[in-house]
């Protein structure tokens, strides 16, 4: 089920709202999961729909989230993005659309991708409590 606006206005604070709903970008090295190191699982602030396991994340050096590949391709979108002058790829939640940043081809191996991703798009559960399989189907 799809939600309005106003219940996402209501769900999500006023960055997390920006970000994901209108596409805005938050500031380099502010966002809470920039430099977050923890073992578990990212997931979409908005639906919660599993996106990304830290096993995959690394230091890009971008002040933003970055993960070398979803955690299951079939949650991610891509979508071509000419906005700022530039030519990129933005990543959206398949499930819900919210814009969760972009996808660049400079990133380690074995995928040489970096998933360049607003923390503010995403929600964190600890490997604990998180389920840790890795689907790239």
């Amino acid at each position: 089920m799809k939600k309005s606006n106003e219940e996402y206005k209501k769900q999500l604070s006023d960055i997390e709202y920006r970000v994901t709903r209108e596409s805005a970008t938050e500031r380099p090295f502010t966002g809470k999961y920039w430099d977050h190191w923890d073992q578990g699982q990212y997931s979409c602030v908005c639906c919660g729909t599993p996106l990304f396991l830290s096993n995959t994340k690394f230091d890009a050096g971008c002040g933003w989230p970055s993960y070398s590949a979803p955690q299951n391709n079939a949650a991610i979108l891509e979508h071509r993005d000419t906005s700022h002058a530039m030519i990129r790829t933005e990543v959206r939640c398949a499930n819900c659309d919210a814009h969760l940043g972009h996808v660049f081809e400079d990133g380690p191996q074995p995928t040489g991708l970096r998933y360049c991703i607003n923390s503010a798009s995403l929600a964190f559960e600890p490997s604990s409590n998180a389920k840790m399989n890795t689907e790239t189907d």
